[in-house]
């Protein structure tokens, strides 16, 4: 018994041994590479041994752009000459031969980004007529001057604190034809400077622009010192003795404090008709509260080709301090100042346009 003890022991024993050194150890994989494999040409550039051999590589054929900033400016010029002609030969019906030109410039100037605005725009024209038998005499004459300056509050509103200033004046002497020695008005004579604060409404898709200013100051400057001494254009006239001596001279500027809404509308109303719309309202506080004075004017432009346009256009005027039917003794005295009266212009012609 004893000795199948001692037989059983150490064939167990023998076992174990044996099943540990049969037991599978387990290696982590290692991948050893020989030799680093070439990359293959693609598209004509050679690599080899990763690196690039640039005597192979292709060069650009076009240049390189430089980077441009983007600008916020928006420009439009505009040149235009418009004429009309009427000639007779041998016309039973009578009447003289004519020949009228209007020339026009326009420039815009307007900036935009995110909260701000800064809208400019001058307008100059100035027209001729002859006439047989007759001097040339002065058709159109205009200076206008505007720039509006708008911030908002974040970049979705339409709606701006802003401010306004307008000018407005014309180039030479205009005359109660056929008198052309005592001039009725001229350059600066009269001249109007608006100046305010307020807000405004600009939406550019619908090409819609109002501005409103409750607090606006307004000068009228009549450089001309006879027509200043009449007391033209609401300026203070000058006083005289009994005998007619000039005592002071007349004021060249008159200011007013009011309030001032413009608006701007313009749309296609026909293939090839542009219509256009300004208009301007004041009324002063101070000097006569109430009374309000009126710039309105409509413009269509009828667009034949990229050279060639017609258009037809009204302005009218109303101005409390501009007086009509003034009357005036021998020695120059006004006796009776007028009343203001409605003043109404239209223009039809067709000609040139140049934009660039």
């Amino acid at each position: 018994m004893k000795n199948l003890l001692i037989i059983l022991t150490i064939s167990f024993g023998i076992h174990l041994t044996y099943a540990q050194e049969e037991r599978p150890t387990v290696v982590d994989t290692i991948v050893i590479r020989i030799q680093q494999q070439k990359a293959q040409a693609i598209n004509d550039l050679k690599i080899k041994d990763t690196l690039v051999l640039l005597n192979s590589a292709q060069t650009l054929n076009q240049k390189l752009r430089s980077f441009t900033m983007p600008s916020f400016w928006k420009k439009k010029n505009k040149f235009g000459l418009n004429f009309s002609e009427v000639a007779f030969v041998n016309w039973n019906a009578g009447g003289n031969n004519s020949i009228s030109a209007i020339a026009s410039v326009y420039f815009e100037r307007n900036y935009k980004f995110r909260y701000v605005t800064w809208d400019n725009a001058l307008d100059l024209r100035y027209g001729l007529n002859a006439q047989e038998g007759r001097e040339v005499r002065k058709s159109d004459d205009q200076i206008k001057l505007s720039s509006t300056f708008g911030y908002r509050s974040d970049t979705i509103s339409k709606w701006y604190y802003s401010g306004k200033l307008k000018f407005n004046t014309q180039f030479a002497n205009g005359y109660n034809y056929p008198d052309t020695s005592d001039p009725k008005s001229g350059f600066m004579a009269p001249g109007y400077l608006f100046l305010g604060i307020g807000t405004s409404y600009k939406d550019e898709d619908k090409k819609i622009t109002i501005y409103l200013s409750p607090i606006t100051q307004k000068a009228t400057f009549v450089m001309n010192q006879n027509l200043a001494n009449q007391g033209a254009f609401g300026v203070q006239a000058a006083t005289y003795d009994a005998e007619g001596q000039l005592i002071t001279e007349g004021k060249r500027i008159y200011m007013e404090l009011g309030s001032l809404m413009t608006g701007n509308y313009e749309t296609s109303v026909g293939e090839n008709v542009l219509m256009k719309t300004d208009l301007a309202l004041y009324m002063d506080y101070l000097n006569s509260f109430g009374n309000v004075d009126v710039d309105w004017s409509l413009d269509f432009h009828f667009k034949v080709n990229d050279f060639i346009s017609s258009s037809i256009g009204t302005h009218i005027l109303y101005d409390d301090d501009i007086k009509f039917d003034q009357i005036k003794t021998e020695d120059g005295i006004i006796t009776d100042p007028g009343s203001p009266k409605i003043q109404f212009k239209q223009v039809l012609g067709i000609g040139i346009v140049y934009a660039f």
